[in-house]
Parts: C-alpha cells; structure tokens; sequence
C-alpha cells in the first residue's frame, strides 16, 4: 500500500523545473475504519480524511494548493480490478516549489496524521497541463 513518497520520490520531484505550475492527481482509498493513535480514533476512514481537509484548512498562512476538483471514485473502467478508489482529488500549485514547501510546513506536519489515519492506499501523481490541442 503506497501512504507516503519514497525518498527516491522525493528526489525524483525535486529535480524537475520548480518553477512550472503543478496539478497533484490524488486516487484515495480509505481505511474502513480510520487508524488509531493519530487525532481520527472513533472516525471511519473518510471521516478522518474531511478532518484533516478541515486541519489544512484552517492553516495560517493558508495552505497553497487550490482544490479543483473532488469527486468520488464510481468505476474503474481501464485498470485492475482490485484498483477501486473511493475518492479523487486535483489540487492545483503555481510550481512545484509550491508544492514541496506546503508539504513540508510544520503546521501542515501536524495535521497529516489525520491523512496518514484515513489513507489505506492511494496515489500521487504531478502533472504539468499541456497547453496543445488533443
């Protein structure tokens, strides 16, 4: 199950253009019922993930990242099967410096844990828009 990057990750992001805007596609599947220990005890999976969209939310300065986009996972309709997301997210970032500093801000540090607590598996996935016709 994939909760958190990789080093390798990290360094993979990092050395692309930190100037460039960023979209973050997020494919979440929740805990049935969220993790204990981490702020969410009591909670099922999705309800600790609403808190800790509540936590980032409250932020000051504000997070960052613009969601753009949420909306439940229906189907998949190309992909394995036992690949089921039960919620998927856009976030946009004006570059992905952007990105990297939000996630590494101590205030969002401490309200990851509710993430950590929601999350059984998902993906992260940096896009760049491109900007030529289909």
């Amino acid at each position: 199950m994939h909760v958190h990057p990789t080093q390798q990750q990290i360094e993979a992001i990092m050395a692309l253009d930190q100037d460039q805007p960023v979209t973050m596609l997020n494919l979440l599947r929740f805990n049935e019922h969220a993790k204990t220990g981490l702020g969410c005890d009591g909670m099922t999976g999705r309800e600790a993930y609403e808190e800790y969209g509540r936590r980032v939310a409250a932020l000051d300065p504000p997070f960052k990242g613009t969601p753009i986009w949420l909306g439940d996972g229906v189907a998949t309709v190309i992909g394995p099967e036992d690949e089921q997301w039960d919620q998927i997210l856009l976030v946009k970032y004006d570059t992905a410096s952007e990105f990297l500093s939000a996630v590494s801000r101590a205030d969002y540090l401490e309200a990851a844990p509710a993430r950590d607590a929601a999350i059984a598996d998902s993906r992260l996935v940096m896009m760049h828009e491109l900007h030529s016709a289909i």
